[in-house]
């Protein structure tokens, strides 16, 4: 792997770097000394199992105790790395967005059932949704909006880097002016309760951006405010196009709340989804 001078081994890297983190709290401490010791020599995971007693070149040494030293703060890994996966597509994250999850996409996955003509993704942040929909559906026009502007820097750059900046228009508000008939809008918009934020992970509440998160006493204001906005007239009616739905990713026991809003907001048909955990998480109306 190298030949340079080295200071001790994958394996005592990685012991080390697990005591340490575990120590910290860090709920997977062996995988993310993998991860990091992986990004900071260059070498796959796979080579770092296959090769424990390898001698760690000096200058990764240094580089993956620095990233230790990060973690140990609880700087979430996907800072650190300055990435996250999601879907097919690698995206540049920090703390000016929400770290993708796992559950968006979901979102993504009604999408591609529903096959819209034009969709509006609300609360972009770092540009996943609507950059994955661009990306699998070729033909879809698709919108996105965030109503902070260091967040669309990122969500621009994204799409830049993934030459997609020509298949997804970027508008500074929640909804976009004049965004013309619309077939599908997907938000997943801030759902956590004020009394639940202590609970989060320090990876959460001391790095990610909070107004990301945070959405009043029962972590429904974002998605009120957003059907108070009367986005049902912004959906299409002619039933022989795909949808006019309004998908919304949701937190654990909100989806009885949501549902009985967009029913009240004018949707005639609800349904729910549940993650891979059994929650459910994707609330989306029509008709």
């Amino acid at each position: 792997m190298s030949d340079a001078p080295t200071a001790g081994s994958v394996r005592e890297a990685l012991a080390g770097a697990t005591d340490a983190l575990g120590a910290a709290g860090v709920e997977t401490p062996r995988l993310d000394a993998e991860v990091l010791l992986s990004e900071a020599t260059g070498w796959g995971r796979a080579s770092l199992a296959t090769e424990p007693d390898i001698g760690v070149p000096a200058d990764a040494a240094r580089r993956f105790a620095e990233m230790v030293r990060r973690r140990l703060r609880r700087e979430p890994v996907a800072y650190i790395l300055g990435r996250r996966g999601f879907r097919s597509l690698e995206l540049a994250v920090d703390r000016r967005v929400l770290i993708p999850r796992p559950e968006t996409e979901l979102l993504v996955e009604l999408a591609l059932e529903l096959r819209p003509g034009r969709v509006l993704d609300v609360g972009t942040g770092s540009g996943a949704m609507a950059l994955a929909i661009a990306d699998e559906l070729p033909s879809c026009a698709v919108l996105a909006t965030d109503t902070s502007a260091r967040a669309l820097e990122v969500a621009r750059a994204n799409a830049e880097r993934l030459g997609l900046a020509d298949r997804v228009e970027l508008h500074a508000t929640m909804l976009p002016p004049e965004p013309g008939e619309l077939d599908l809008i997907v938000a997943n918009l801030p759902y956590v309760a004020e009394a639940d934020w202590g609970g989060l992970e320090p990876e959460v509440t001391e790095w990610e951006p909070c107004e990301a998160l945070l959405a009043g006493a029962d972590g429904l204001d974002a998605i009120r405010a957003l059907l108070s906005q009367r986005v049902r007239l912004l959906l299409t009616t002619d039933r022989q196009r795909a949808n006019g739905a309004l998908a919304l990713e949701v937190g654990a026991g909100q989806a009885a709340t949501v549902s009985e809003l967009l029913f009240e907001a004018g949707f005639a048909t609800i349904e729910t989804r549940p993650d891979l955990a059994g929650i459910p998480r994707i609330v989306w109306g029509h008709g």
